[in-house]
């Protein structure tokens, strides 16, 4: 069955995502933003920052205890509807949707949770336990997608989940690598509505996606420019679930569902542990979610400034709970120090 989809790509824009699209908001410490200075790519938010020093304070505070409850967002039987007034462009072979575009509806009304209008008033990119950064693209994202060109990460017939996922590329790059399944898990419903469920409907399209390909390689070269009167493909979206809540929740719920679950041979998670006091919920998820001989691919930057998480302090708890082993299998020096982890059960083959 084909589908009209009624969205454009702005063809003034570049391909890769612009600075002048996110919400720039003053840093937290001026070490934050001398280190951010030093990060190179464009294409994504560098550390996110939570305003002043004493907003941080009282919204750290806040954190210890955070469970908003867990959802399934269905797919609507109207494709069009999910891209109407949507801009699109393109980064790395894929589309996702102009952000400043998604922020601007969202202040007029579209953000039932009211994480943008949040964020702007308590000039934050993260309120911890409110919203949590899936309206950024941040820089780990696109590392990690970059190594799985490198290292030849093979997602064919494999069940995966993109947890955190903000835009879900990451997850969309394992559809294009014929994942037999891949779930999408945000902490924010507004995230999964405006952004991610948006996204893998613009890359599940015969001309603009290449799905099924098997291509997990990245390019610069971006689909075509503007793919209306495309067909879109129903067999890749039977494959995907959606998900919003917090991870112990989200957890919960797929594990006492009534719906067949299998758990996952792959978890893709990037830039998710700035914030020491949920890495107790993120460890206990991987393993409640993780196949016995599954793995977790987790990219990060070493520290977040002004945040206080990061690769290192994520390994030592790992160590200390002893569930899993880890190898960082790639670090990247430009900028901010970042790191891609790999985690398996101790037990694994």
């Amino acid at each position: 069955m084909a589908f009209r989809f009624n969205f454009c790509i702005d063809e003034n824009e570049s391909n890769e995502p612009e600075a002048h699209d996110k919400m720039c908001f003053p840093k937290c410490k001026q070490d934050s933003i001398e280190k951010s200075k030093q990060t190179p790519d464009t294409a994504a938010d560098p550390s996110p920052r939570l305003g002043t020093e004493k907003h941080q304070e009282e919204m750290l505070s806040k954190t210890k205890l955070c469970f908003k409850a867990a959802k399934e967002h269905s797919i609507p039987e109207d494709l069009d509807k999910v891209l109407e007034n949507k801009v699109m462009e393109t980064v790395s072979g894929l589309y996702y949707i102009k952000m400043s575009v998604v922020e601007m509806m969202c202040l007029d009304g579209a953000d039932r949770e009211g994480i943008v209008s949040k964020s702007v008033s308590s000039h934050s990119d993260l309120i911890p336990g409110v919203y949590e950064g899936g309206l950024k693209i941040w820089e780990c994202t696109f590392d990690l997608i970059d190594y799985f060109s490198e290292a030849k990460i093979q997602f064919t017939n494999k069940t995966v989940l993109d947890l955190g996922c903000g835009a879900g590329l990451l997850g969309i790059v394992a559809l294009r690598g014929k994942a037999e399944k891949v779930h999408f898990q945000d902490y924010n419903s507004t995230v999964i509505d405006e952004i991610t469920l948006p996204n893998v409907v613009a890359n599940c399209t015969n001309k603009g996606s290449r799905m099924g390909s098997g291509d997990n390689r990245t390019t610069s070269k971006p689909p075509s420019k503007r793919p209306r009167n495309t067909e879109c493909l129903p067999d890749v979206l039977t494959k995907c679930r959606f998900f919003s809540g917090e991870w112990s929740e989200v957890s919960r719920l797929l594990l006492s569902s009534n719906k067949p679950f299998s758990k996952y041979n792959i978890i893709l998670t990037s830039e998710t542990i700035y914030n020491p006091d949920y890495y107790s919920a993120l460890h206990d998820t991987l393993a409640q979610l993780l196949d016995k001989n599954g793995r977790v691919y987790l990219a990060s930057k070493a520290h977040y400034f002004g945040v206080g998480g990061g690769i290192y302090l994520f390994e030592k708890l790992i160590e200390e709970r002893n569930v899993f082993r880890t190898s960082i299998v790639k670090t990247i020096d430009k900028g901010l120090q970042r790191c891609i982890m790999e985690m398996a059960f101790k037990d694994s083959s």
